[in-house]
């Protein structure tokens, strides 16, 4: 059983559940997030936290080792979860937009699991979980950034597992569907932000993004689940003697993990875009 562990993106979501529900099964839980009050309310729970902002070297650095003073020089498992969606049209997507999203979702991610890959090196053991989406089996219009971080972490991901074979280190997926939390709020932030939705060929269709965004419901609800389902798949990921190399988690990743495989691509394009439009009426 891997015990202590290193969560990025615990202000919220699936992040914060996790990291609570760790430490009440037994885990010491070391909880990151980006923004100091977060860091605070983290610590007002009773969990050991820092700053961790997933654009910063520096950052990344510093969580690393303060992790690592923490344990005594030990790190059993890693959770690369912190993440978020740039929506909009690839043709609206500014190079810097786009950066950012990688730097977030990826590059990020790339550098904290390189810091602490050769702590695992030296202990022969250690478990590295990256949290992907559906996203990063299918993609879905006007999620143009996220899809390619997801689809650039996946590939990442296998390419890791491959190198790390017989060094004791695991290295996972899990592919979430659509869960319950912060996620369309910073979706909207960041479409506000960035996107000059009223000027673009796509004016029309942002409409519904916009009031999907800025819905109160669930967005996905018919299918949404609880970060209880990632945090199953977290455990299995962290305690399992044969750990998978992947989780499908929620109904809509089983099925386009199953369509992408068995339909001709134009076939789950039709799906898909189908989908997108119903969603974004």
């Amino acid at each position: 059983m891997s015990n202590t562990i290193l969560i990025t993106g615990c202000s919220s979501g699936i992040g914060h559940f996790c990291a609570l529900a760790l430490r009440a099964d037994g885990y010491r839980v070391l909880a990151t997030a980006r923004r100091h009050e977060d860091v605070q309310q983290l610590q007002a729970l009773g969990l050991e936290a820092t700053r961790l902002d997933l654009d910063c070297s520096e950052s990344i650095a510093n969580a690393v080792n303060w992790a690592l003073e923490k344990t005594d020089g030990r790190l059993d498992a890693l959770f690369n979860n912190g993440a978020y969606g740039q929506p909009g049209a690839v043709e609206d997507l500014s190079r810097d937009v786009l950066r950012a999203q990688f730097e977030t979702n990826l590059f990020g991610w790339v550098e904290l699991t390189n810091r602490v890959i050769p702590v695992m090196r030296r202990q022969g053991s250690g478990r590295i979980i990256m949290n992907s989406s559906v996203l990063g089996l299918a993609a879905m219009k006007y999620r143009g950034a996220y899809n390619a971080s997801k689809f650039a972490l996946e590939g990442l991901t296998d390419t890791y597992r491959q190198e790390l074979a017989g060094s004791g280190i695991e290295m996972m997926l899990i592919e979430p569907g659509p869960i319950t939390s912060s996620f369309r709020r910073h979706a909207l932030s960041a479409f506000k932000r960035n996107i000059n939705y009223t000027n673009s060929a796509h004016a029309d269709i942002y409409a519904g993004v916009l009031k999907r965004l800025e819905g109160t419901g669930e967005e996905g609800s018919a299918f949404t689940l609880g970060p209880e389902a990632v945090y199953k798949a977290l455990k299995h990921a962290l305690e399992s003697k044969r750990p998978r190399a992947r989780y499908y988690v929620t109904t809509p990743t089983y099925i386009l993990g199953y369509l992408r495989r068995v339909l001709p691509t134009r076939w789950l394009d039709r799906i898909l875009i189908s989908a997108a439009d119903s969603e974004n009426k």
